[in-house]
């Protein structure tokens, strides 16, 4: 309906049901001058209503196109999906989905991550793409926050549709990253460890420890987990969170104490230096180590010497060579790549005395499917809310005009 205000001598436009509207329209049309002031109206959309100036009615958007509008999962929801789901559950999901992408390795782009180093820590975009989706994420590493109260590392990541550029999920992935490194984990081990293992140790225990722990559990059967870091509290800290896990938990004084009866050794501390957390004599035959905690150039924490004695697995060799237990090796130090693995076009574990090393750096294939994953989870849930990022005017053409009739 049409209203005049006695006042100010304006025209309001008032929407109504949409069974009345083209009826209101057609009498705009009609009867569009009134006291000699033109009523000017644009429809462009779904969606859109009409609002009052002096110059007559003019186009606001009431909300944004559905092209305009993308998944966003939050930390709460996050959350909320993992708990919704279960943590082993889920672990044992994104085991499953990173292994499958693994079989597909030939399919995917891959470019070792772009990286800004700095004293404090590290900058990296992790992108890929399948040739349906791409993906990437941003992540950082910074050890020195952890004595600031802030995390050592942070991540946000996105997917999109190759055929238009559009973005189709924007997610956390602080606590997504966590998730798919201990997938990454337990997927390796579940190739690479002694068959029946029971105990493992973690050495290192800040924000991943837990979820690798639990990992294990789930994928392999772990029973036994054994602390150690040279924090005590950060000790604590993962035996009280891992309480009612059903695992036994065992804190350790020592590193070497830690990996005694451990059949799979795993490592994971930040500091950003050449380290020795385990050295050769430490290491006995038929065990896996899963060394998690290089990530960047001039940062590792096992002895050379180990690496003489070990068969290596990586993820992806370039990167792998930058940043892994690896860069300490020549050039042609021999490595295999854990996709072959997984496709059997590679031998993994083949004897019982045989040490294997996966040197994970993580790649960003385990981040597509991990974030792959949650997509899937999204449908018809309550776990995401939908973001306005993506301008989309009426025309394509006419970016300028949707910016001026935005004007109040």
């Amino acid at each position: 309906m049409i209203c005049r205000s006695s006042s100010s001598g304006m025209y309001f436009a008032i929407l109504m049901e949409s069974d009345r509207f083209d009826n209101w329209i057609e009498h705009i049309v009609q009867n569009g001058f009134r006291n000699n002031k033109l009523l000017r109206f644009r429809l462009n959309r779904p969606g859109s209503y009409l609002r009052s100036s002096k110059r007559g009615v003019a186009h606001m958007p009431l909300s944004p196109s559905p092209k305009a509008l993308i998944p966003f999962v939050s930390v709460e929801n996050m959350m909320r999906l993992v708990h919704h789901i279960g943590i082993e559950q889920m672990l044992v999901e994104l085991t499953d989905a990173i292994e499958a992408d693994f079989r597909r390795w030939p399919c995917f782009d891959k470019t070792p991550r772009v990286a800004s180093h700095s004293r404090e820590g590290v900058i990296e975009l992790m992108p890929t793409s399948d040739g349906e989706i791409y993906g990437f994420k941003y992540v950082n590493g910074h050890p020195k926050n952890m004595a600031e109260g802030l995390q050592t590392v942070t991540a946000f990541g996105l997917l999109a549709s190759v055929s238009t550029g559009y973005p189709v999920l924007l997610t956390e992935m602080t606590l997504l990253t966590a998730l798919r490194t201990a997938a990454t984990s337990a997927m390796a081990a579940r190739h690479l460890a002694p068959k029946g293992v029971k105990a493992m140790a973690m050495i290192g225990n800040g924000a991943q420890a837990e979820f690798q722990a639990l990992a294990m559990k789930a994928v392999l059967g772990i029973e036994e987990v054994r602390l150690y870091d040279i924090d005590p509290r950060a000790t604590e800290k993962t035996a009280a969170n891992l309480k009612e896990s059903g695992l036994t938990v065992i804190p350790c004084k020592s590193a070497q104490a830690a990996i005694e009866g451990a059949g799979i050794i795993t490592t994971c501390t930040a500091d950003k230096q050449y380290a020795t957390i385990l050295t050769d004599n430490m290491v006995g035959a038929g065990v896996h180590i899963n060394a998690i905690g290089g990530d960047c150039p001039g940062k590792t924490e096992l002895h050379r010497d180990i690496l003489l004695r070990a068969d290596t697995f990586v993820e992806y060799p370039p990167q792998t060579r930058i940043e892994g237990e690896i860069q300490q090796m020549d050039a042609d130090y021999p490595v295999t790549e854990l996709w072959k693995v997984v496709l059997g076009e590679a031998e993994g574990r083949q004897d019982t005395r045989q040490i294997t090393l996966f040197d994970s750096v993580g790649f960003a294939i385990e981040d597509f499917s991990a974030l792959r994953y949650v997509r899937g989870k999204l449908e018809g849930s309550s776990f995401y809310q939908e973001i306005d990022i993506i301008a989309d005017p009426d025309d394509p053409r006419d970016l300028f005009g949707m910016l001026q009739r935005a004007r109040t």
